[in-house]
């Protein structure tokens, strides 16, 4: 009889592609994800790891046997998704990842509500952003995450995944308090093609949008400032040192010496939660998922 855990070492070495990669994804030491395959393949009597330099690849019987691991974790999954849903209690633990403006205007009363309503729900939760969300989803590693798509620019998705809308974030344009355009009522961004912009790091989701979008226009922005938090982006700003997109969403107080303004026709995030589909059923899913729809309803 095969192991289920030493089975799940071997899905997180086949889906991380490393030792070390797997322990992290499986919160465990490399010593004990070498230990569990090593275990495997005496069960097995067959090598299922080689040596690649200075890692390891999965030998051809072991990815057979990954591929068959994966579809049994899968079908646990299905399992465990129709017994709490044939139970309807919201129990057990449930790992939930959001982008960090979500994190914060989402997390702190979505999850505060979940402790009081459902207190035998353990919830543990960590920032990711967008696409690292996503693939966490896919990997098994998050249950749930917190996602976005721009009004022009959709996330990718994989097959196999669920969505749920939660919050609609407008976004407004921030500059420094004597700019030109700060005492107008709203702005487009293409009023910015001279200006320098603070923006996110390269190759993040939104800092694709935002060349993307200004491209479009016809605009190639000027990128003086790169900051992950939007706080020290509106730092920056404050320092007149750029022009910055500004989500709503977790903002909090807009430091002195910035104004905001709404961008025309209410340019929007859409923020989302997504899912494996194989867990659609599970109470505590949708228990999180109205939690978090109720607490973007307060940003509305």
């Amino acid at each position: 009889m095969l192991n289920l855990e030493r089975l799940r070492t071997l899905d997180a070495l086949a889906r991380h592609g490393s030792v070390s990669g797997a322990a992290d994804g499986l919160h465990v030491t490399t010593s004990a994800v070498s230990q569990q395959m090593s275990k495997l393949e005496r069960e097995v009597g067959q090598q299922l790891l080689a040596k690649n330099g200075r890692g390891v690849r999965l030998t051809d019987a072991g990815r057979l046997l990954a591929d068959h691991a994966a579809r049994i974790l899968s079908q646990v999954e299905l399992a465990q998704s129709d017994l709490e849903a044939q139970r309807g209690q919201v129990v057990g633990e449930l790992r939930l990842s959001a982008f960090p403006t979500a994190a914060r205007g989402l997390f702190p009363a979505a999850l505060s509500a979940l402790r009081t309503e459902h207190p035998q729900l353990r919830v543990r939760s960590r920032e990711l952003e967008p696409e690292a969300g996503v693939a966490g989803v896919l990997r098994g590693d998050i249950d749930l995450a917190v996602v976005l798509d721009w009004y022009n620019k959709p996330l990718p998705m994989p097959e196999g995944m669920v969505k749920a809308s939660l919050h609609d974030d407008p976004i407004d344009v921030a500059m420094p308090a004597d700019h030109r355009h700060a005492d107008r009522s709203e702005v487009a961004l293409e009023d910015f093609a001279d200006d320098e912009w603070i923006a996110w790091e390269e190759g993040e989701f939104c800092h694709e949008w935002l060349l993307f979008t200004l491209r479009g226009k016809g605009i190639e922005p000027v990128i003086a400032h790169r900051a992950a938090e939007h706080h020290t982006q509106l730092a920056l700003v404050a320092g007149g040192l750029g022009v910055c997109v500004a989500p709503r969403l977790g903002r909090g107080p807009v430091p002195a010496g910035v104004r905001t303004v709404p961008v025309r026709h209410r340019v929007t995030r859409h923020v989302y939660a997504v899912w494996r589909a194989d867990a659609d059923r599970r109470p505590s899913i949708r228990a999180v998922a109205h939690a978090l729809r109720t607490a973007g309803s307060v940003h509305g």
